[in-house]
This record gives structure tokens, sequence and C-alpha cells, in this order.
């Protein structure tokens, strides 16, 4: 991804196609610019890489789906904050296909599902509004998050991008603070009764990412 966005020609006149990359990855976690090491604190055997993303720790494995948008955003015509906002609408229209609601968490990027109604559509009080204050202490209470994000800009070029956690083994999680965040839950499709093949999820995933992210 870094040697793609280096080397790309950038800007409205390029003719370098941007990309999205949908794939599956072995047990790693993965520290971002911002993370630090008392927030992985039992890794075992599992690999600790560090990356140039955005945020904090998260793990990745089987049964996660990983989208990986490779755009050119002066040429797309939006900025960053758009950006994430893009990313996170596909991932809730991917999880509306599957029949779940997702939702968005002031000051904590991410889609997230309620434990006791994945299916419902009340509006969490903790979700960002125009002109609220972003709060420093996100409230996470009778959630958990489905979804996680970090990306990387460079040359106005995204890389790094977005997990779904489809059905896969937990327990990693509870080695670190997901996100920096402790005690936050961390599920998947799988937890809250869909079930639905690491397939299916990713085509949908990889069309509404593209849908989502065109210019």
């Amino acid at each position: 991804m870094r040697s793609f966005t280096n080397e790309r020609d950038v800007g409205p006149s390029s003719e370098v196609r941007d990309q999205l990359w949908i794939c599956e990855h072995p047990p790693v976690f993965t520290q971002g610019l911002a993370g630090k090491p008392e927030h992985i604190f039992m890794p075992g055997d599992t690999p600790v890489v560090q990356t140039n993303r955005g945020g904090q720790v998260t793990y990745h494995g089987p049964g996660q789906v990983m989208g990986y948008p490779m755009i050119d955003l002066k040429r797309a015509g939006y900025f960053v904050k758009e950006y994430v906002y893009r990313i996170e609408e596909a991932v809730i229209k991917t999880l509306s296909h599957f029949g779940v609601t997702g939702h968005r968490v002031a000051g904590a990027p991410g889609i997230y599902v309620r434990l006791d109604d994945p299916t419902g559509h009340a509006p969490l009080v903790q979700r960002p509004q125009h002109g609220a204050a972003t709060r420093s202490d996100p409230d996470f209470t009778g959630l958990g998050k489905i979804s996680a994000l970090g990306i990387k800009v460079s040359r106005n070029c995204t890389y790094h991008g977005v997990a779904l956690n489809v059905a896969m083994d937990l327990e990693p999680f509870s080695r670190i603070n997901p996100c920096g965040y402790a005690k936050l839950q961390t599920v998947d499709l799988s937890t809250i009764g869909v079930q639905v093949s690491w397939q299916d999820a990713a085509d949908v995933l990889g069309h509404k990412l593209a849908t989502y992210l065109a210019p």
C-alpha cells in the first residue's frame, strides 16, 4: 500500500486508477502511530506489528474482512473528514444489508451495535451531532464494536482502511485495550446471531465501499 501510494501519479490529470483491496489476515496485533505499549498487555505468540496508520492497537485475524481503499482524494473531490464518513457509511449500509443497525459514537471512529438490540433503529444518545462538543470519554455502555477504522493520508492519497468482524475468534481482543479503550467489547456478526460467510460479507462491503467512495 505504501509503495503504491508513494509511486503513483496524483491529481486530476493522473491516469493511475484508485484501488480497493479486500483481504483477510492471519492473526496479528497492529499498533497505530498513537499506539501505547500498555494497551497490549498479553500478546502471547501473536505478532505485534507497528504501522503508520492513525489510531491505537487493534487485532486482525481470520473471519474478519479488511478493506483497504487507495483513493486520490484531490481527484475524488472530497476531504479526509468526508472520506472517514463515507467509509463508515459503507459499513453501516453493509450491516443493514444483513439486517443489523450500525451506529457511530461521537469521538470514537468505527461502527458499533447495540448488544441488546442489534437490529433496532433507535438512535444513540452519544451519536455525533452537529454543533455538539466531542466527548473525550465516549460512553460504550451496552455497545459492541463491530468495525474498526484506521487510515493514513499521504500526498492527498489514502491507504490502510477498515475492518469488519464477521465470524472470528474474538478472544485476542481481550488481551488488548481495543483502539485504546479499556473494557471496550468487540463483537462480530456471528456473536449477534447473523450467520454469513466471509465471502458474502466481503462482496457486500467491497461493493458498498466502491459506491460510497466514488467521486
